[in-house]
């Protein structure tokens, strides 16, 4: 029975920023990874975004291994005892552990037909299944409006496939952007080639001459090479429920990342936390809180723990536009649009009783944690008082 001082349960993002924060305070304490995925961990954003601009492919990789770290692939945990500290997988091997990090992520939310013919954009086998349909094929739907559809109908825009973008909202981004900017970005989509379709929503696919014949609720059918779909993730937290730990849109965790039980600790897309700055707990899904949260629950398991009161930012690429957003980015909040250039450069900031609650940076760079500040300040603000605010 292999026996690990720290064990992590992922293999994402997280769980590599959980082995060097280990190994910050501990060199030499044994690292035990199960993962799910066959390979080591990798950096997930670049398969949306700088993958179909050219970056490398051999940049992606972490190289997690070389850390010290022993490397289970392709297992899934069956079940986590914690008070025995002992860990079973779906093929009936046993870990134990002193402590252990529940980093295992979401899963891509599935539509009830399709099957292996929709590809739920998230690995790396994900994009190179793709990557390589698009030297066969040249026209491709992707179902969701959201953070991956949107970046992925640009990614496959910019291969000069044929892309059709459907979405059962009235215009892209009505989750993060106001209206106007929303119409805006729709516009500039289709400008760039996409074929977008708002108010519409796939029922379902079959295959014919080849293709995929994806079929509409109002009665369009796309004949297509591929179908993409990113309608969102749910969090990977059922090993937490079977084992008893609190849960509150996620796993419940304390400002040193513990759960409700004893030497168990969580983060990443799973963790449910206090943030001081918005006076709330959130649980967020974006690669700066994975990489943070992951370095500050490592620590936490080697002993060297500090408050996890980080606000994480999130950003996206959109062909030649770019955003970084902070906080409580809820077009449902009055929007101030500090506009240098509308629509192509800017500030937004999102208030709500007179507080900052979220600022939307469209391409302004270096000017986050700036507007980290500006939102733990009480106020009240006004939305006159923050023309010019930022940058600073």
């Amino acid at each position: 029975m292999p026996r690990y001082k720290y064990l992590i349960i992922g293999g994402g993002m997280t769980a590599d920023a959980a082995v060097r924060g280990i190994r910050e305070v501990d060199p030499e304490g044994a690292i035990g990874l199960i993962a799910e995925e066959a390979v080591p961990p990798y950096k997930r954003p670049p398969l949306t975004k700088g993958l179909w601009k050219g970056e490398a492919f051999e940049e992606i990789w972490l190289k997690t291994e070389e850390l010290g770290v022993e490397i289970r692939g392709e297992r899934r945990v069956r079940t986590v005892d914690p008070a025995g500290k002992r860990v079973v997988d779906g093929a009936g091997a046993e870990y134990t552990f002193e402590k252990l990090l529940l980093a295992t992520g979401g899963t891509p939310r599935r539509l009830p037909f399709g099957g292996d013919e929709v590809i739920y954009y998230r690995t790396v086998r994900d994009y190179e299944r793709l990557r390589g349909m698009t030297a066969e094929g040249r026209e491709f739907a992707v179902i969701g409006g959201g953070f991956i559809g949107s970046e992925i109908a640009a990614g496959l825009a910019m291969t000069r496939a044929e892309v059709t973008m459907m979405f059962p909202d009235e215009i892209i981004g009505t989750r993060v952007f106001p209206r106007d900017l929303a119409r805006f970005v729709t516009g500039y989509y289709r400008d760039k080639g996409v074929r977008v379709l708002p108010n519409d929503s796939a029922v379902g696919i079959e295959v014919r001459a080849g293709k995929n014949i994806l079929k509409t609720r109002n009665q369009a059918e796309l004949a297509v090479d591929g179908v993409v779909a990113g309608i969102g993730i749910e969090p990977n937290v059922e090993l937490a429920k079977a084992s008893g730990l609190a849960l509150d849109n996620g796993i419940v965790v304390d400002e040193l990342l513990r759960t409700s039980a004893p030497d168990i600790y969580a983060a990443g897309d799973v963790a449910s936390f206090f943030n001081p700055a918005l006076g709330k707990r959130i649980r967020v899904e974006h690669e700066d809180n994975a990489n943070t949260m992951g370095r500050s629950a490592g620590r936490s398991m080697a002993g060297r723990g500090e408050p996890y009161h980080h606000l994480p930012f999130f950003y996206s690429d959109l062909f030649e536009l770019g955003y970084e957003a902070v906080g409580e980015t809820d077009p449902r909040h009055e929007v101030f649009a500090d506009w240098k250039d509308p629509n192509r450069e800017g500030v937004l900031y999102y208030l709500e009783k007179g507080r900052v609650r979220g600022v939307l940076l469209w391409n302004v760079w270096n000017q986050v944690e700036a507007a980290r500040r500006l939102i733990a300040e009480p106020g009240p603000f006004r939305s006159e008082d923050l023309k010019g605010r930022l940058p600073e």
